[in-house]
């Protein structure tokens, strides 16, 4: 199981504590975004731990506003022994009434060819690029990456009872439904009501996947669980969220050391 934890962090979302400057409010953006956001994590999967940080950063400045989210993950104990490479990720693009609209995603791990995503709106093309090569696909209007799905409903109408989504993390290009529901969750920055995203396992081979955001954090998401190989889950629990650096738990969040 140590020697595939850290493959099996690539299906969840971890963004890296990042030094940026200061951006300009989002005009584009609901009232109270703000232009910053840092979230920690921890994760675990059976007796394997790992902590996780994500910021969001938003820019309006001449045309349409943009984000960009960057990752980081760090195995923990024993497990951090035998896979010491960190997980990096990142989504950028822009913000629409829709959502989040990437342009381009990233998924590495320590030194190993990276998986891309480019995402060209014009021709209606996504190119991904990957150890075994390039390919082109198809461009789907509802096309996102595993990374920005995650906080596209911040800036989308809130979901109804069924969510429609082509998800890519790099290699594949995936139709996804996942139903909505509401859950009071219990975490470290104590009980949060949030709406529920399940995973609906349509096709042989599908895997199980469960997202919360929460209702008064901007529908953040706070909490991810993920079937991989062999039944293994893997469980992300936010820990504390940053707003303009000051931490919503009041501990003053930064990188990973």
């Amino acid at each position: 199981m140590k020697l595939s934890f850290l493959a099996l962090l690539c299906g969840l979302s971890f963004s890296a504590f990042v030094a940026f400057p200061a951006f300009a409010a989002c005009n584009a953006c609901p009232a109270g975004v703000p232009p910053r956001i840092d979230i920690s994590y921890s994760i675990r999967s059976g007796n394997l731990e790992a902590d996780v940080n994500e910021t969001l950063e938003i820019r309006q400045e001449d045309g349409p506003a943009s984000y960009a989210i960057y990752s980081e993950s760090r195995a923990k104990g024993l497990l951090a022994l035998t896979q010491p490479d960190n997980v990096v990720r990142g989504s950028e693009g822009t913000i629409t009434p829709e959502g989040l609209r990437p342009s381009r995603f990233s998924d590495q791990h320590g030194k190993k060819v990276p998986k891309v995503a480019i995402f060209d709106w014009d021709k209606k093309l996504l190119t991904l690029q990957h150890k075994r090569g390039e390919e082109q696909k198809p461009l789907p209007a509802d096309a996102v990456d595993r990374l920005s799905l995650l906080y596209s409903f911040m800036f989308s109408p809130l979901p109804g009872k069924v969510v429609n989504v082509h998800e890519t993390d790099g290699r594949r290009l995936e139709a996804v439904r996942y139903v909505v529901g509401k859950e009071t969750l219990d975490t470290p920055m104590g009980k949060l009501e949030t709406i529920v995203l399940t995973k609906q396992l349509e096709n042989e081979g599908d895997r199980d996947k469960r997202i919360w955001l929460a209702v008064d954090h901007h529908l953040l998401p706070v909490r991810i669980m993920t079937a991989e190989k062999l039944g293994i889950v893997t469980d992300q629990m936010v820990k504390s969220i940053s707003y303009a650096e000051k931490s919503l738990n009041g501990e003053r969040q930064g990188r990973l050391h």
